[in-house]
């Protein structure tokens, strides 16, 4: 089964059965964002890092046992992917392991985790900030996998996931985060899938441990217990829970005391702390526990610009072509996604059903 619309801004794709059928779903529903993503990443890291076809190939590779083995239908569906769109698994694979080649981070996200105004899990929201060449190839994809929970992602074409939520109250938001890294080992996309197969905070901390991990990474969840965030290392799994308010707040750098020190050792992205302060400072100021309408307005803030949390183009040599490329607002319980294709400021909130 393979449904296509048109709903709001992001191009709507839904696939489902086995996993190299999804593959192939997806494969024929989005062949040209996907042969197209594959050139650009592959021309990206030539230009920004000096990685040769060759060397990207032989990491691709180098990469795909292990992460067969932590997830072999993760795997199953790229190869029907790659079948689809006849391109070499190497390049598909090449989309899920771009960030194992350091040292650039790839993006410098706000996000936030609070509880669901129902009583029950959570609503979890991000601003992503990262390079707007990406957005032609985001899509929003479901997938009804047999015999696994439904999901919905807002992705780029190829990856095998992405920012988004399951069908059993399970929310992702995603946060790059300075410690050190490896080139060889599970990418952090098919760590990311394995947790939209639990149904339960516990569940998604066992997906990401039982990882050999390539990449740190900080993921920010809505789940059926209320609002949480894993702080990930290679070597580590953290759990922040909110503690003296009743929601929790990421940006780039490290909280939990274990992981504290890697602040001293990688320099700050794009003003992390002050973005951390000031998205506590606006929820603070709501009312009442923030909803919907209270984190809209909080992504669209613009204090300290041009290192605000609603990020614009601007002449920073280093990051000054990063923008927001979307918002997101995530209520897992309700099924359904908020989106803005841009700036929040200025693009409308589209909503997305499961």
């Amino acid at each position: 089964m393979r449904k296509m619309t048109c709903l709001g801004n992001y191009r709507e794709i839904e696939v489902s059965g086995s996993p190299r059928e999804m593959g192939r779903q997806l494969g024929e529903a989005a062949a040209e964002e996907v042969r197209t993503f594959c050139v650009v990443a592959l021309e990206r890291l030539q230009e920004t890092m000096q990685v040769s076809p060759e060397r990207a190939r032989a990491l691709a590779e180098a990469c795909l046992p292990v992460a067969r083995e932590y997830s072999p239908d993760s795997v199953e569906e790229l190869e029907g992917l790659a079948e689809a769109v006849a391109v070499p698994l190497w390049q598909i694979m090449l989309l899920q392991i771009r960030n194992q080649f350091t040292p650039e981070p790839d993006a410098g996200c706000t996000s936030l985790s609070v509880p669901d105004p129902s009583g029950k899990g959570a609503i979890v929201a991000q601003n992503w900030d990262n390079d707007p060449a990406l957005d032609p190839f985001t899509i929003m994809l479901t997938r009804r996998p047999t015999g696994k929970p439904a999901l919905m992602t807002l992705t780029q074409a190829g990856l095998i996931s992405y920012i988004g939520f399951n069908s059993e109250g399970i929310g992702a938001c995603l946060n790059s985060l300075p410690a050190p890294s490896r080139a060889h080992g599970v990418p952090h996309y098919f760590t990311l899938r394995e947790l939209y197969e639990a149904d339960s905070l516990a569940g998604a901390v066992e997906a990401i441990r039982r990882a050999e991990r390539a990449i740190p990474a900080n993921i920010m969840l809505a789940t059926p217990e209320g609002p949480a965030n894993l702080e990930v290392t290679i070597d580590s799994v953290q759990v922040l829970r909110p503690d003296e308010t009743s929601w929790i707040t990421h940006t780039n750098h490290c909280l939990h005391p274990e992981f504290c020190h890697y602040n001293a050792e990688f320099p700050e992205l794009i003003g992390s702390h002050p973005r951390k302060t000031r998205i506590d400072e606006l929820l603070h100021a709501s009312s009442a526990d923030p909803g919907v309408a209270e984190i809209k307005t909080a992504l669209r803030d613009h204090q300290d610009y041009p290192r605000s949390i609603c990020r614009h183009l601007n002449d920073d040599p280093d990051h000054g072509y990063w923008q927001t490329v979307f918002s997101v607002i995530i209520e897992p319980e309700r099924q359904r996604m908020h989106v803005s294709r841009g700036t929040p400021c200025s693009a409308e909130y589209q909503v997305y059903q499961l």
